[in-house]
């Protein structure tokens, strides 16, 4: 059994304006230390293109057709403040569906141990009716719906260690007990969201962490808060939002954490998957902008995923 990687040259071809920090070398980083012979025994499938129908299984269909309305022809257009689309915008949003649900395909079917996708642009901060920081649709939690519809999970969790708080999969199951969201994030920090007082339905856990915090307070949050509710929560299926801007070098936030810590994490999800899910993990990358650190964590990340 191996490790999947999904990727796909169209994810380059989502543009963003010069120095913004969603960028296109994100990918080329993580396709260089990739490379490198640790990794040779990585399952490499370029991603497929998905079916957009499966977009209005988190987000309804007028926001999809808004979405869609903003690609431009030519040039950059700004969705918000840092959010922003390309003429190819579009596809690359649709292929990184189409690459997540592929991934959960593999893993129900027993056709791999794990996935990583590797892919642009991130999905965690859209919200049901809302594109906003870098994001233009939910990957994890449209890959969570498909996994119900098409493979009848009855609880997924998706487990979010980016830095900053995944504001739009808390949004899109607030009120949905079927899907546990367990997030590790700075706060204060974009977006304001994230206290350990929104529970939504009870299934919302979330474990701030304040700024300066290395790893012993984020090892803490994951085995104090996020483990003890997967345990109880006994997941089909566990999504990864994958982002690697907790990382110490990382420029959009304070918190100091190593690639070791990425294994860890990366280990103890394997270990409840291993316990809950017949080990049906699948990991999606989020955020990490500092490009050493982006690509020494991916390295760690799947590295731990290949020891299974």
């Amino acid at each position: 059994m191996v490790t999947r990687l999904y990727t796909h040259p169209i994810f380059l071809e989502h543009l963003t304006p010069p120095g913004h920090p969603e960028r296109p070398d994100r990918l080329r980083a993580i396709e260089r230390v990739l490379n490198d012979e640790a990794f040779n025994a990585l399952d490499r499938v370029t991603a497929p293109q998905g079916d957009e129908a499966t977009i209005l299984y988190a987000h309804p269909e007028d926001f999809v057709a808004r979405v869609r309305a903003a690609i431009p022809e030519s040039g950059i257009a700004s969705i918000d403040a840092d959010t922003s689309a390309s003429p190819k915008s579009w596809q690359a949003v649709v292929t990184a569906i189409g690459a997540a649900n592929a991934a959960v395909d593999d893993v129900f079917e027993g056709s791999v141990a794990n996935a990583f996708v590797a892919a642009r642009p991130p999905g965690h901060h859209a919200e049901k009716t809302t594109a906003m920081g870098f994001c233009l649709f939910n990957t994890a939690a449209i890959a969570a719906r498909y996994a119900q519809k098409k493979h009848g999970a009855e609880r997924v969790a998706i487990v979010d260690w980016d830095v900053h708080h995944g504001n739009g999969t808390q949004d899109i199951f607030w009120d949905d007990p079927s899907v546990l969201y367990c997030s590790t994030h700075q706060m204060p920090l974009y977006p304001g969201t994230g206290a350990k007082s929104e529970t939504g339905a009870g299934n919302i856990v979330n474990a701030p962490l304040a700024p300066q915090t290395g790893s012993d307070m984020f090892r803490d949050a994951l085995l104090s808060r996020v483990l003890p509710a997967l345990d109880n929560f006994a997941p089909d299926l566990i999504i990864i939002s994958a982002g690697f801007d907790a990382h110490h070098r990382d420029p959009l936030a304070e918190i100091n954490l190593s690639e070791d810590d990425f294994d860890w994490a990366t280990g103890q999800l394997l270990e409840r998957a291993g316990r809950h899910s017949g080990n049906r993990l699948v990991s999606l990358l989020e955020g990490g902008y500092d490009l050493q650190g982006l690509a020494f964590s991916v390295a760690a990340h799947v590295g731990r995923l290949m020891k299974g």
